[in-house]
């Protein structure tokens, strides 16, 4: 058999590898395939391939039961139970316990109370100096509620509505008045004296978050409370004296068998910012230490609780923290913190909360 050439050899290496080349520029050239569809949610486009963004701006599962949740200093409601969601209100911004502006919660189904004397309070203390009605009271009446307060038209007259609750399909609570009395008479009896109306109670460029519509007052309360805002779909709203009961949802109202459940408020999935921390894939469950009938906590000022708390990780990195209530603080133990000193000298022994096994 003949041998090829070396030259011919030469020649064909060269053709093959320029056909090579040839190919490979080709396929280059070609247009690349679309990318993989996006989701829309609520915050955007997030791409599907992009999980740990997903993952990032999911919102945090929230659950609770007997809990106390203060919103701010003048105001707290009891969250006898809730299953919903802690959604940012930010899309740049993961919610933050330091930062209660930064989330919603967003509530699927639950029973939720509030003092009816707590929200006299609140409305006094938080009225702006120019609101038209001052002094204000509420008690309960049946299943409707007594309003007095004073209100100035020339000089200052005492008011009462008596009126019912209702839910809005948009999540607000209405008002409505049955009876408006001025000096304990009729108000018709006083239009040509005082020209008294019920818009003449609140106006809407003074408080946030009230409007009248006829012979109704409409409050939505994720404005007119303060922080962190609750908003949802309510199912009722009802006077259950010494309360004001809210039901979101199919939630069940059995108070003997839910009185039974530990206090506590459990967050799971998403991102959750507090403190200095950041928390991926949020696992975290805080407990009530006492034995009290609701977990009073704060989330405004939850580091004073959470470091006068015992905290501890499980298996699959998530935290446990057993907290006091807000009024069985003992602040000595936030300065036991480990300095370079302590770190220097392994004589020292543990500060006296660490557990010892």
């Amino acid at each position: 058999m003949t041998r090829p050439r070396p030259a011919v050899v030469a020649t064909a290496a060269t053709v093959a590898v320029l056909c090579l080349c040839c190919l490979f520029w080709y396929s280059r050239s070609k247009p690349s395939a679309p990318p993989p569809s996006s989701s829309v949610g609520a915050l955007g486009p997030v791409s599907l391939t992009d999980t740990s963004s997903a993952d990032d701006l999911a919102p945090t599962l929230v659950y609770a039961h007997n809990l106390l949740l203060r919103k701010g200093p003048n105001f707290r409601i009891y969250v006898r139970w809730i299953r919903g969601q802690m959604v940012r209100t930010r899309r740049q911004d993961n919610p933050s316990f330091d930062d209660p502006e930064s989330f919603v919660l967003q509530i699927q189904k639950g029973v939720i109370h509030a003092n009816i004397g707590d929200i006299s309070n609140y409305l006094n203390a938080s009225s702006p100096p120019n609101a038209p009605l001052k002094n204000i009271s509420i008690q309960p009446e049946g299943d409707q509620l007594r309003l007095h307060g004073t209100i100035h038209k020339i000089f200052s007259l005492p008011i009462e509505l008596v009126g019912s609750l209702t839910p809005t399909p948009d999540g607000r609570v209405q008002f409505h008045v049955t009876k408006l009395n001025v000096l304990k008479i009729p108000l018709k009896g006083l239009l040509g004296g005082f020209h008294v109306e019920l818009s003449d109670l609140v106006h809407a460029s003074n408080i946030p978050g009230v409007q009248i519509v006829d012979n109704d007052i409409i409050f939505d309360t994720q404005k007119l409370l303060p922080p962190p805002h609750i908003h949802g779909q309510l199912t009722s709203v009802r006077v259950s004296p010494p309360d004001i009961k809210v039901i979101y949802g199919n939630a069940g109202n059995d108070e003997t068998r839910l009185a039974q459940w530990h206090n506590f408020l459990r967050l799971s999935g998403g991102t959750l910012d507090f403190g200095k921390l950041t928390m991926h894939h949020v696992d975290l469950t805080m407990i009530d230490a006492s034995q009290d009938p609701w977990f009073d906590l704060d989330l405004v000022n939850y580091q004073a609780q959470l470091v006068n708390g015992y905290t501890r990780m499980t298996a699959q990195a998530g935290l446990e923290i057993f907290m006091p209530d807000l009024d069985e603080q003992t602040p000595k133990k936030a300065s036991e913190s480990i300095t370079l000193e302590w770190l220097r000298d392994r004589n020292r022994s543990l500060p006296l909360d660490v557990p010892i096994k």
